[in-house]
């Protein structure tokens, strides 16, 4: 209460920190409360969350209290750092305050993800399905973190657990953690003094010429800046409870259903930026924007303090740092615009009544012709085009058999992958292997199917066109 503040840091530009502390305090609170009645289970947790909308006393502005409180948090922290950015409160003795909030922003956005997967609407489903196929792309590791992040090969009451335990235990525990080391930090070098053109950091004076402004011109927190905490602090509760009683709580939309293929899931706001580059980039481009860009941005941000660690603070005197911040808002707001109207993939124009051509039944087997009734059953269609008819969201399928083995193709159905969900638990195992004997007849005449050579050399000889044919 009595730690000495620099008079002109007790401003209305210095509260965004004590605010997001606040709102994360409002999250705990919510969401203890709709622990009490959220069920984490696949079959249950759609249910659970209609039964808070409507037959729970004020549940739904519980939940819109939790949602909107997300929404506010993760805006909060974004403002929180551009301000100290823009104040070069990073530099020079602050650094590891600065790399702790880094983190700290990281994790408030993974704590947002969390909460929007436990939805487990369409939209969740669809969402955590995308989140899983840019996982799936880290180089080696990327099955190994699917598998981890799912609880198994596709989405099911693992993952839900899963999830559960991550946005209620292991998330809001590194949180804590991360406040309390970055409050710490903020006692032990004390709050940033007002950035004045011409008063340059310098590391071997910088802390003396600190206690000499506190004891000159400082002022103790309480109470000469921590009204103005208080009060915005009041203010973004009010305005979240206002927001929760006006718009009411985010879903849940319809219960998830991935045969369900005619919808375009949107995240909440915090990634629709990222929603929009994935759908305006051509696919060729995807995976090194999402392996290459996010830890570039990351790394960047963790250097700054070491590399700009001295120098100049006041933002009138460092245009590169304004234009920075101009930049990423104008991009991250064009994007977030874009979302609105960006396809989430190639467009899907398709029925799923547009009849298999005759060409690829012709010949066929009564196990193979059963698979294409499959195909036609689950809406394939949809999404893939045969013999140029058909939807665009995924590949052609005309020589899918070329380019994927027997095993391959199970492991797609099964398992999903890209935009594609996982069909393990909506086809039983007969359907699998018609649809996959039928997949596998997939390819130009005269040429051969993709092999398995590590099978091949297993059995010592060529592989038979199929592992059906070699039962």
């Amino acid at each position: 209460m009595e730690h000495p503040v620099p008079r002109e840091t007790a401003s209305w530009f210095y509260v965004f920190g004590s605010a997001a502390f606040v709102v994360f305090i409002l999250q705990i609170v919510t969401g203890i409360m709709l622990a009490l009645i959220y069920v984490p289970s696949a079959g249950e947790a759609w249910t659970s969350l209609q039964t808070l909308n409507h037959n729970v006393a004020l549940g739904w502005f519980i939940r819109g209290l939790h949602g909107w409180g997300s929404n506010f948090m993760v805006a909060i922290v974004l403002i929180h750092m551009v301000q100290v950015f823009l104040f070069g409160a990073y530099k020079y003795p602050r650094e590891l305050t600065w790399i702790v909030g880094v983190f700290l922003l990281l994790v408030t956005l993974a704590m947002a993800f969390t909460g929007q997967v436990l939805r487990f609407d369409q939209d969740a489903y669809w969402g955590l399905g995308i989140g899983a196929s840019i996982a799936s792309r880290v180089p080696l590791l990327g099955p190994s973190i699917v598998n981890l992040m799912l609880g198994g090969p596709i989405i099911a009451g693992a993952t839900l657990s899963r999830f559960f335990a991550l946005h209620v235990f292991v998330v809001p525990g590194l949180l804590i953690a991360f406040v309390a080391v970055h409050i710490l930090m903020v006692l032990k070098l004390g709050i940033n003094e007002w950035p004045m053109p011409g008063r340059v950091v310098r590391k071997a004076t910088y802390v003396q010429d600190y206690h000499e402004l506190t004891k000159k011109d400082g002022l103790p927190f309480v109470p000469s800046a921590v009204w103005k905490d208080l009060f915005f602090a009041a203010f973004i509760l009010l305005s979240i409870a206002a927001c929760a009683a006006y718009f009411g709580p985010f879903g849940p939309s319809g219960p998830p259903d991935p045969t369900i293929i005619q919808t375009a899931p949107r995240p909440d706001y915090f990634f629709l930026w990222l929603y929009a580059v994935l759908s305006l980039l051509p696919p060729s481009m995807e995976t090194p924007a999402l392996l290459m860009g996010p830890v570039l941005v990351i790394i960047a941000l963790l250097l700054l303090p070491f590399i700009f660690g001295e120098g100049e603070k006041s933002w009138r005197r460092r245009p590169i740092a304004v234009l920075t911040i101009l930049l990423a808002a104008v991009a991250l707001g064009t994007f977030t615009r874009l979302a609105g109207n960006a396809p989430w993939s190639p467009v899907m124009d398709a029925w799923s009544g547009i009849p298999i051509p005759s060409k690829f039944l012709h010949d066929r087997s009564a196990l193979e012709r059963q698979g294409a009734l499959v195909f036609q059953v689950k809406q394939c269609h949809n999404c893939h085009s045969l013999g140029d008819r058909g939807g665009k969201r995924g590949p052609a399928l005309d020589a899918v058999a070329v380019r994927l083995t027997y095993d391959q193709l199970i492991r797609q159905v099964i398992q999903g992958g890209g935009n594609m969900p996982a069909y393990g638990k909506n086809l039983n195992p007969a359907q699998t292997t018609a649809i996959v004997a039928f997949l596998e007849t997939l390819r130009p005449a005269g040429q051969s199917p993709a092999r398995n050579a590590s099978r091949a050399i297993a059995l010592g000889s060529e592989p038979a066109e199929s592992p059906l044919t070699d039962r």
